[in-house]
This record gives structure tokens, sequence and C-alpha cells, in this order.
């Protein structure tokens, strides 16, 4: 699902305010984050992450790689913060 630009700036209006729930560290991309990040977006459509300081690629571009891993957008990435969604249909009211 791509989305659109107005459906990002609401997005980013909702994520200003939320906590980061995932931690990137200096391992990247493994099979736990893939997982802990799958589980996050299960049960709050709209996940924080942080890559920490000793992590060594860029944000964005592995920001990319997990919400493709995981069948999610990407948000924004603002500096070593990324935020990603993914639609739930169970979670809508």
């Amino acid at each position: 699902m791509t989305l659109t630009s107005k459906q990002r700036a609401e997005l980013r209006a909702q994520a200003h305010h939320l906590a980061v729930t995932v931690h990137v560290g200096h391992q990247g991309l493994t099979e736990t984050l893939k997982q802990s990040l799958d589980d996050a977006l299960r049960t709050n459509e709209l996940v924080k992450i942080q890559f920490s300081k000793n992590f060594d690629g860029k944000p964005k571009e592995v920001a990319n790689d997990i919400a493709g891993a995981v069948s999610a957008d990407v948000v924004q990435t603002i500096g070593r913060t990324a935020t990603v969604y993914r639609e739930n249909p169970a979670l809508r009211k």
C-alpha cells in the first residue's frame, strides 16, 4: 500500500506524540527485530523506530528495508528515528 501525501501528513501528526517502540542496535536488521516490529505493528499500526548511535547504516535506507520486510510503509525518517505504518483492519472500529 502506498500512502498519499495527505495520509503521510496525518500519520506524522499522530506519530509526533508516540514513544519509540522498537530500537535498532549495531546488529541492524535481524530476525528478532523483524518479529518485534511485526508484533508492534499488529497491535499499534503506527510505530516509531530508533536507530542506535552505534548503528553503522544509513537510517533512511535501513528503514525502507525494515518496512519492506514486514510489509509496512515508511511515514518519515528524521535523524535516527523512523516512523512506519501498516494498516490492521482488525483494529478499525
